[in-house]
């Protein structure tokens, strides 16, 4: 084991014991007075985390090419390791892209084994430029386990080697391709459905979008995890939360400099779903929102046209959490138990 990769195992190791402790301790630990703002607390493990990250501090995301971003967040992934859940099976397979196949991952809980299953295609976040299948492996396990469904993570292609729209075309090829392979991977054609978290959120929501408008196969439902939901504007949210709680401001302009080529309309639905016209007949939706989240209020005004729009929507704030908690579920409580909500809700809308 190499000098850095010990030196990451012990912060690991240390960020799992300080998650362990109680509530006025990991206060205490992390400056000794709650973090209140917008008439909510922060959780006090996810403070402490805060502080732990703030105290080694590492280049910031702005400043870095997207392979040096890249090689952080895979360097960073041990900081909040956790044990494996065991699936029924995992499958390393293909899904079909725009441009050619991509990799993807099938996970079958124990309880669909040798039965047919609802299914979700996941995308996962990244702001379109990070991320893949090993990131997101931990959060598709605890979906699937306690939803009762087969989870199909997909490898989309990121930017800025592929920018916009590549990565929206690739989610949208490969849900078709889901629903035509349906048999194959042991899922329900009538109860697929799509979703993700962040930049994943975004592409589940542009793909169902894109489904409703070509009259082709929709998916069953929608899952949107603190989704991207308008490049073209800016909600107070950002700027309550643009520094100190994780995901900052200045890192989503930083994606949205690489994912979207300059002279890019922002008003397209395919880059700002909130943008998109009268939304009646999309599948129905349940979204999650963080209450410390530069990207709260978006989501949540996407929740609200979609209800004004007549569309079946439910929307969940997480009043305590921060963007990116699925990704913390294995350290912090509050956030495994968001977790397992949205997979509860996952089931029941799937008839899991």
């Amino acid at each position: 084991m190499d000098t850095a990769t010990a030196a990451i195992k012990a912060q690991g190791a240390l960020v799992r014991g300080a998650m362990r402790l109680g509530p006025r301790a990991q206060v205490k630990l992390a400056g000794g007075t709650p973090v209140e703002l917008d008439g909510q607390t922060l959780d006090p493990g996810l403070q402490l985390l805060l502080k732990l990250m703030e105290m080694a501090p590492q280049p910031r995301m702005e400043t870095l090419t997207a392979e040096q971003a890249r090689a952080g967040v895979t360097a960073s992934r041990e900081l909040i390791a956790s044990p494996v859940i065991e699936m029924g099976a995992v499958q390393d397979t293909s899904i079909a892209g725009a441009d050619g196949p991509l990799k993807a991952r099938l996970y079958v809980p124990k309880e669909c084994l040798g039965a047919t299953s609802p299914l979700l295609v996941f995308y996962h976040g990244g702001g379109f430029v990070i991320g893949d299948l090993e990131s997101h492996d931990a959060p598709c396990r605890v979906l699937a386990e306690h939803s009762g469904c087969r989870v199909l993570a997909v490898d989309y292609r990121l930017a800025p080697e592929h920018p916009y729209p590549a990565a929206s075309d690739d989610a949208l090829a490969a849900f078709r391709d889901a629903v035509a392979r349906a048999a194959e991977f042991g899922a329900d054609p009538e109860r697929i459905a799509v979703g993700g978290d962040s930049a994943g959120g975004h592409l589940a929501t542009v793909t169902a979008q894109s489904a409703l408008a070509d009259g082709g196969p929709a998916p069953a439902f929608q899952l949107l995890i603190y989704p991207v939901c308008d490049f073209a504007e800016k909600y107070p949210s950002y700027h309550l939360f643009s520094e100190g709680f994780f995901l900052t401001e200045a890192q989503m302009d930083w994606f949205g400099r690489l994912y979207l080529p300059e002279g890019s309309d922002l008003e397209a639905p395919t880059a700002s779903p909130l943008k998109a016209g009268p939304l009646a007949g999309l599948a129905p939706a349940h979204i999650i929102t963080a209450g410390f989240d530069p990207l709260r209020d978006e989501g949540e005004a996407y929740a609200a046209k979609l209800k004004a729009d007549g569309v079946d929507v439910t929307l969940r704030r997480h009043p305590s959490l921060i963007h990116g908690f699925l990704n913390f579920s294995a350290v912090n409580r509050t956030a495994h138990d968001a977790v397992c909500e949205m997979a509860g809700v996952l089931r029941a809308a799937l008839g899991a």
